[in-house]
C-alpha cells in the first residue's frame, strides 16, 4: 500500500503499567511503531502512564505525555495536539478499551480523529464474544459450544445447556485472562463467574465447553487496505489447552502440524481477518486442534498485537 498523505500527526496509546512477565510486548511493539511511523515522515504523539519503558524515551516520539490512561486525559491530549489519527492496536487491551470509549462517547468524531489499524466495528466484533461467534458461523469456521451471560442466572442456564464440567469462563474485554478460569464443579463455577462478571468492563462472560488437552496454536496475520493478507508465522504452545498462553512455552514455527493441518489454519485465519475487518496491521488468531480427530476450533482473535506478536517478530525478522 502507498503512504497515506492525508495523515500528518498520529496519536499512539501505550499499554500503561507493565506487570513482571506480562505486557512488555506492547512496549516492544509500540516502540517499533513509533520508529516506523516517524521514518515514514509522520509526526507521532504518544500517551502512556508508565515512564519506565523504552517507548517513553524522549527520542521515540515527537511528543510524549506520561499521564493516566483515561478517556478524559486522552481527550485533553487530542484537544492540545489535534492529531489526524489514533492508533490503538499497539497498546494491548488498555489501548483498545480506551479507543472504544473515545469512539462511543463522540470524542473522535468531535475532533475529527480517524481510528486506524482497526475500526470500531472490527474491535467490537473481535472482542464481543457473541458477535465473534456469529461472525465465525457466517464464514463456516468452527467455534466451541458456548453461551454469553451477563448475570449469574444466565450463567447457570448456559452451564445446564452445555451439560458437563469442566467449563471455561472468559470475561469480555479483559487483558491476560483476568477474572476467568476453569471450573471443575458447581462451587468453582459460581466463584469464577462472579469474578469474571466483576472483571469485565461490560459485565459479560463467555462460558464454553472445555477443550482441555487439545493442542493450541496461534497464527500471526497481517492485512492491508488493499486486502492483501500475509501469515507472518505459526506458533505452537508446548502446553495443551488449559494452560494460559502467557504461562506456556511457545515455539515458532509450529512443530507438530502436518502441512494439511497448517493449510486449514492458514485458510481459516485469512477468512477470519477479512470477516472481522482489521484493515491494517497485525492480528493474533488462536486455534485448538483435537489431537485425536484433527477437528479445528477457533478460540479467539486479538485485533491488535499480542505477546505472540513480539515472538513472531523476533522469529521472522518482520
Amino acid at each position: 500500500m502507498p503512504r497515506r498523505d492525508d495523515l500528518h500527526k498520529i496519536l499512539l496509546i501505550g499499554s500503561g503499567p507493565i506487570v513482571i512477565g506480562q505486557a512488555c510486548e506492547f512496549d516492544y511493539s509500540g516502540t517499533q511503531a513509533c520508529k516506523a511511523l516517524r521514518d515514514e515522515g509522520y509526526e507521532v504523539v504518544l500517551i502512556n502512564s508508565n515512564p519506565a519503558t523504552i517507548m517513553t524515551d524522549p527520542e521515540t516520539a515527537d511528543q510524549t505525555y506520561i499521564e493516566p490512561l483515561t478517556p478524559e486525559m486522552v481527550e485533553k491530549v487530542i484537544i492540545k495536539e489535534k492529531p489526524d489519527a489514533l492508533l490503538p492496536t499497539m497498546g494491548g487491551q488498555t489501548a483498545l478499551n480506551l479507543a472504544v470509549a473515545l469512539a462511543k462517547n463522540g470524542v473522535l468524531d468531535t475532533y475529527n480523529v480517524e481510528l486506524i489499524g482497526a475500526k470500531l466495528p472490527a474491535i467490537e466484533m473481535a472482542e464481543d464474544r457473541k458477535l465473534f461467534k456469529e461472525a465465525m458461523e457466517r464464514i463456516g469456521v468452527g467455534v466451541c459450544p458456548s453461551g454469553l451471560a451477563e448475570t449469574m442466572d444466565e450463567a447457570e442456564a448456559i452451564a445446564t445447556q452445555i451439560g458437563s464440567y469442566p467449563l471455561i469462563i472468559r470475561p469480555a474485554f479483559t487483558l491476560g485472562g483476568t477474572g476467568g478460569g476453569i471450573a471443575y464443579n458447581q462451587e468453582e463455577f459460581e466463584t469464577i463467574c462472579r469474578s469474571g462478571l466483576d472483571a469485565s468492563p461490560v459485565s459479560q462472560i463467555l462460558i464454553e465447553q472445555s477443550l482441555l488437552g487439545w493442542k493450541e496454536y496461534e497464527l500471526e496475520v497481517m492485512r492491508d487496505l488493499a486486502d492483501n493478507v500475509v501469515i507472518i508465522c505459526s506458533i505452537e504452545n508446548i502446553d495443551p489447552m488449559g494452560i494460559h498462553t502467557g504461562d506456556s512455552i511457545t515455539v515458532a514455527p509450529a512443530q507438530t502440524l502436518t502441512d494439511k493441518e497448517y493449510q486449514r489454519l492458514r485458510d481459516a485465519s485469512i477468512k477470519i481477518i477479512r470477516e472481522i475487518g482489521v484493515e491494517t496491521g497485525g492480528s493474533n488468531i488462536q486455534f485448538a486442534v483435537n489431537p485425536n480427530t484433527g477437528q479445528v476450533i477457533v478460540i479467539e482473535m486479538n485485533p491488535r498485537v499480542s505477546r505472540s506478536s513480539a515472538l513472531a517478530s523476533k522469529a521472522t525478522g518482520l
